[in-house]
């Protein structure tokens, strides 16, 4: 069995490429893959629950003790599986779009993306100080709170107003879709369904891994986790089906590490 190269993207089928990922050696996966919901080649499974069941399976195995994954999908992604043999669901984050243009006329329209974060064990990192979001101005009353004597000598005194900024909680909503206008987009095709923002991605990479830590990216797509990952200074090993997205992913990353280079000569 060939053995995977760090900070490399692959072009293949992620079910046969994941033989090739040793035991216990990820420490995080980013799977934005399949929703089940829309008409693409890509996106089309049979039973959207037993696909993901089948990659939590898979998963488990790559993930380090400890390692986590965020697994993206609709409100009914992981109805009627079990998946505690394999992984602990730590949370189910709502990535909350209310701009979408889609309007139900028979139904409410849906709003969110699913983001499931799961964990192998208890999760070893959560680096929280780093994914601060800005206080709400509602919460700026807690300052002049802190100074009465049942917070500060009570069961709420951990409680306390922090000045980085407070958990950025299981509901996103600061963080936008992209749109035609968006810099980062590569093209108009990927719009809404296949590429992801950057910021949203680095939330998930700050939060859950360390620098020098592992990424793997079974669905890359056009490449945005490897971005984040260079960026971040991190490992990562992604695997896409689509030959022109894997060309595409290529181009962008090594776009990234020349705008790098450039960076740290300039201040040299």
């Amino acid at each position: 069995m060939k053995q995977l190269e760090l900070d490399t993207i692959y072009h293949g089928d992620t079910f046969e490429l994941i033989k090739s990922v040793p035991d216990k050696s990820i420490d995080l996966i980013v799977c934005d893959g399949p929703y089940g919901v829309t008409d693409y080649d890509w996106d089309k499974v049979t039973d959207i629950q037993t696909f993901n069941l089948e990659l939590l399976k898979i998963f488990s195995r790559v993930l380090k003790p400890g390692g986590s994954m965020y697994l993206f999908g609709k409100e009914n992604c992981l109805d009627f599986i079990d998946y505690r043999p394999y992984l602990n669901l730590n949370r189910k984050i709502i990535w909350y779009q209310p701009s979408r243009l889609a309007q139900g006329r028979l139904n409410y329209t849906n709003n969110y993306d699913i983001i499931a974060y799961f964990s192998k064990g208890k999760a070893k990192t959560f680096n929280l100080d780093d994914i601060r979001v800005p206080q709400l101005v509602e919460l700026e009353h807690r300052l002049r709170c802190e100074k009465v004597p049942s917070v500060m000598n009570g069961q709420y005194g951990k409680t306390k107003f922090n000045t980085l900024g407070k958990n950025p909680g299981d509901v996103w909503g600061d963080i936008k879709q992209l749109t035609y206008k968006s810099k980062e987009l590569i093209s108009r095709e990927l719009l809404n369904t296949i590429q992801k923002p950057e910021r949203l991605i680095e939330r998930l990479v700050k939060a859950s891994s360390n620098p020098g830590d592992v990424i793997l990216d079974p669905f890359a797509g056009v490449g945005t986790t490897a971005v984040v990952a260079k960026k971040l200074q991190r490992h990562c090993i992604s695997f896409e089906i689509n030959e022109d997205f894997v060309n595409l992913s290529k181009e962008r990353v090594e776009d990234k590490e020349e705008k790098q280079a450039e960076f740290m000569w300039n201040i040299v």
